[in-house]
C-alpha cells in the first residue's frame, strides 16, 4: 500500500499546487499590464515546504481547540483584492469544516437593517471546539459603509461606541479573537483590479461596488486609520499583514495566528482498520452502462 499512499498524498499536494499556479498565471497577466518593478520572489521550494509546515501545525491547533473545547474568532479584513480570500484558503486547507468554518455574510437584507447591528454576526459564533474565520466582519460598518454612505454619522459613532463592549464581551465569555488588516498599496490594488478585468475566471470577483471602491481609494484610506485608531484595544489588537506579496502575506499571517493560540500536539492512540465483514450470500447486482458518467477523460 505504500505506494498508493504515495500518490494520494502527492494528489493532495496538487490541490495546493493548482492554486499557486493560477496565481502564476495571475501574475503573468499584472507583468503585462503593468511596469511594476518586480520584487524578489519567495523560492518556490521554500514556499510549498513552509506551507506545509505551517498546515501541520494548524491541524495540530485544530486538535488543540477540539480537545480543550476552545471557540477562536479571526477577522480579516482588507480592501478590495488584497489577499484575505487567498490566505483564508491556506488556513482551511487541511482542517477538518466541521471545526475550522468561514463566514462571509452578503449584504443585510431589510429586516437585518432593522436589528441591533451586531446580531447578524451572533449566531455564527463558535461553540466550544470551533474555530471560525470571518471573511469581513461587523467592521464593514467602519469601511464599505461609511465611504457608501450606507450608514448614518450617528449610526458610525455608535459603532465606535459599542464595538470595544462588544470585542470585550466576546473575550470575557472565553473566545480568542485575533483581528487581521491586509494591507497593500494603491498600485498594488490598481494592478490586481486590471488583472480581474483581463482574466475571465476572476471577474466574477468585481462588482460594481468593489469598482467604486477603487475610484475612493482616499477615503477608504481615512477611513481604515479611523478604524485602526479606535478600535485597537488590549483585549482584541489589530494586527497588519503587509500583503502585497502575497505568498508572504499568507506564511506570515498563519506563522502569526500559530503564536495567538498556545496550544500542543494531542496525542492519538494508533488507527487500525477492522477486519471487513464478508457475507458468503450476498451478491452485488450490476449498474446499468448508462447510469455512469461518461469518461471523457
Amino acid at each position: 500500500m505504500d505506494p498508493r499512499i504515495h500518490a494520494e498524498m502527492l494528489d493532495a499536494f496538487d490541490e495546493e499546487l493548482e492554486m499557486e499556479l493560477d496565481d502564476e498565471r495571475l501574475d503573468a497577466l499584472v507583468a503585462e499590464l503593468t511596469t511594476a518593478p518586480e520584487t524578489a520572489d519567495l523560492d518556490r521550494a521554500f514556499y510549498f515546504k513552509e506551507l506545509f509546515r505551517l498546515q501541520r501545525e494548524l491541524v495540530k491547533l485544530q486538535d488543540w481547540v477540539v480537545s480543550r473545547k476552545l471557540k477562536v474568532v479571526v477577522l480579516f479584513e482588507g480592501r478590495d483584492a488584497a489577499g484575505k480570500g487567498g490566505a483564508i484558503k491556506r488556513i482551511t486547507q487541511r482542517l477538518n469544516p466541521r471545526v475550522c468554518r468561514v463566514a462571509a455574510l452578503p449584504a443585510p437584507t431589510e429586516r437585518e437593517r432593522s436589528q441591533w447591528y451586531f446580531q447578524r454576526y451572533i449566531p455564527h459564533l463558535p461553540a466550544g471546539g470551533e474555530i471560525l474565520l470571518f471573511d469581513r466582519s461587523w467592521y464593514n460598518r467602519a469601511g464599505v459603509e461609511r465611504v457608501m454612505g450606507f450608514c448614518s454619522e450617528e449610526e458610525y459613532e455608535e459603532f465606535f461606541r459599542s464595538v470595544p463592549e462588544f470585542e470585550k464581551m466576546l473575550v470575557r465569555s472565553g473566545i480568542v479573537l485575533i483581528k487581521y488588516w491586509f494591507s497593500i498599496t494603491d498600485e498594488e490594488q490598481h494592478a490586481r483590479f486590471l488583472m480581474r478585468i483581463r482574466d475571465p475566471l476572476k471577474q466574477w470577483k468585481l462588482s460594481p461596488m468593489d469598482l467604486e471602491s477603487r475610484r475612493r481609494w482616499e477615503q477608504y484610506t481615512q477611513a481604515k486609520e479611523t478604524m485602526l485608531e479606535r478600535t485597537h484595544i488590549p483585549e482584541a489588537p489589530w494586527w497588519i499583514v503587509e500583503a502585497v506579496d502575497k505568498k508572504r502575506a499568507r506564511l506570515n499571517c498563519i506563522h502569526h495566528f500559530l503564536t495567538q493560540v498556545p496550544y500542543e500536539e494531542v496525542e492519538h492512540g494508533a488507527v487500525r482498520l477492522p477486519e471487513r465483514i464478508h457475507s458468503p450470500d450476498y451478491t452485488r447486482h450490476p449498474i446499468p452502462k448508462e447510469r455512469f458518467v461518461p469518461s471523457v477523460y
